[in-house]
């Protein structure tokens, strides 16, 4: 009997006008954020290699590390990226390192795009999380009240038809129907990304199989959450108010306001805040730095190539100085602004969590690696390219050359009796240390989105049960 009423369930509900036109929809949709997104990908692998080109193209012509004093790293694009943007495209991507202090990024995407801020790209996630959970509540709103209204409710339980077995073969029927086909969609869409040049690795090809199941677990709490509302009220009409009204709310209202409310609970210190409090320091420091070198004595030669070299080690001795106790302060101000953001992030996702989509925001940009976390990995990355670059210059010029004051010697100048009209070299670039952006692990992407996908997967059990339940004390006249 259950396998009777699932096969007529999924009849009825692909012969009907309704799906074919959202369904329609839905798939064109679903074909356009595969290829978009593939598209992209390649716009911004082509950009993140004109990037280091010109960076390298920047140093042409430079003869002395000295006169070196920054150098630009990328945050490299990553093919789910274009499938899941996450933060992707609102965080700075260009490092500025200089050999020690803070290091500045810039460059969003947005940045260079401002109208995409407002009308933002189409991809995977923004599918799943609002077009695909519309799509759910206009085909599961009136799958009782509506039976109920057209009378073939009464007609199916002329017959001796358990109500567990009705409502299940429901639910089962509908679930089935709606994601085999999406499925076949979304199947398609992932053969456009090969033949768009796109190459995942097999890990990449896991994560991206599991965004897609946690897409499809969000699509099923909407299914069963439209059916559990028409299994309590007895107008199509009423429940169909009802589900907009709580997809509204699950959709805009309840991320935006968990925010607010987050905001309001735990304060953060702006970077305009922090920024005072290390210029005022800087201020102090320089002040201290023209005092010190006020002491600097030489000692033994007065040959003006010793002389270079001791004042240079003077001014490194100094910056060293400055630096431990600019480091000190930014060190205490960041990791104080960082756990209370952390704190407020929290506590914002947490109250969020009470609506499915933030949990399947959160799962998929996780999984995607474009969650908040891709933009405190770039920081962790930066500082570590900070220390093997200052390590480098120490070794090339003798000094740290992100000091304050840096001072050339004839020697680094090309200069030297014997090489006066010896055209000078330029650096070789390829000496640099290469910057090693290395993307999350399998584990790293996977393990902080089981807790969403797990909350996804209680509120299908939830809404399933609670329909279950209500059918069973439905008035079928």
């Amino acid at each position: 009997m259950l396998g009777i009423i699932v096969e007529k369930e999924i009849r009825d509900l692909l012969g009907s006008t309704k799906f074919a036109i959202t369904f329609a929809a839905c798939a064109v949709l679903v074909l356009l954020a595969f290829y978009v997104g593939a598209a992209r990908h390649n716009l911004h692998q082509a950009r993140y290699e004109a990037s280091q080109t010109e960076n390298l193209r920047s140093m042409k012509g430079i003869s002395d590390w000295q006169e070196l004093d920054e150098i630009r790293i990328f945050l490299p694009p990553q093919p789910l990226e274009s499938l899941v943007s996450g933060v992707s495209n609102d965080i700075n991507r260009t490092a500025i390192v200089r050999g020690r202090g803070d290091i500045p990024t810039e460059d969003s995407r947005y940045n260079e795009d401002p109208v995409f801020a407002i009308f933002r790209f189409i991809d995977l996630e923004f599918i799943f999380k609002v077009v695909l959970s519309l799509f759910a509540i206009l085909l599961g709103y009136d799958a009782i009240s509506g039976e109920k209204e057209r009378g073939t409710l009464r007609l199916s339980f002329a017959n001796s038809l358990p109500r567990r077995t009705y409502i299940a073969g429901k639910l089962i029927g509908a679930f089935l129907g709606l994601t085999v086909s999406l499925m076949v969609t979304i199947a398609l869409g992932i053969l456009i990304l090969p033949l768009m040049g796109i190459v995942l690795s097999g890990q990449e090809w896991i994560k991206l199989i599991l965004v897609i199941i946690t897409g499809l677990l969000y699509f099923g709490v909407f299914l069963t959450l439209s059916i559990f509302i028409s299994s309590l009220t007895y107008r199509s009409a009423n429940s169909f108010l009802i589900s907009l009204a709580v997809w509204v709310m699950c959709i805009y209202i309840i991320p935006g306001v968990s925010v607010l409310m987050a905001a309001r609970s735990v304060e953060v210190p702006s970077s305009d805040e922090i920024a005072y409090k290390k210029s005022t320091l800087g201020i102090q420091l320089a002040e201290e730095f023209d005092e010190g070198m006020n002491h600097f004595a030489v000692k033994g030669s007065a040959d003006p190539e010793e002389l270079m070299s001791q004042l240079n080690s003077y001014i490194d001795s100094l910056n060293d100085v400055r630096d431990m106790k600019m480091q000190s302060l930014s060190s205490r101000l960041n990791e104080d602004r960082s756990n209370r953001r952390q704190t407020q992030e929290n506590l914002a996702f947490n109250l969020a969590r009470i609506s499915p989509a933030t949990s399947l925001s959160l799962a998929t940009s996780h999984l995607a690696g474009t969650s908040l976390t891709l933009k405190n990995r770039f920081a962790d990355q930066s500082r570590e390219y900070q220390r093997a670059f200052g390590e480098f210059m120490l070794e090339k010029t003798g000094m740290n050359t992100g000091g304050m004051i840096k001072l050339r010697t004839s020697k680094s100048c090309g200069g030297g009796d014997d090489k006066e009209d010896e055209e000078p070299q330029p650096i070789n670039t390829e000496e640099l240390p290469k910057p090693m952006m290395s993307s999350f692990t399998f584990a790293e992407s996977v393990n902080p989105a089981l807790t969403d996908i797990a909350i996804l997967i209680i509120y299908n059990f939830v809404f399933f049960a609670g329909a279950f339940i209500a059918f069973l004390r439905y008035d079928l006249r």
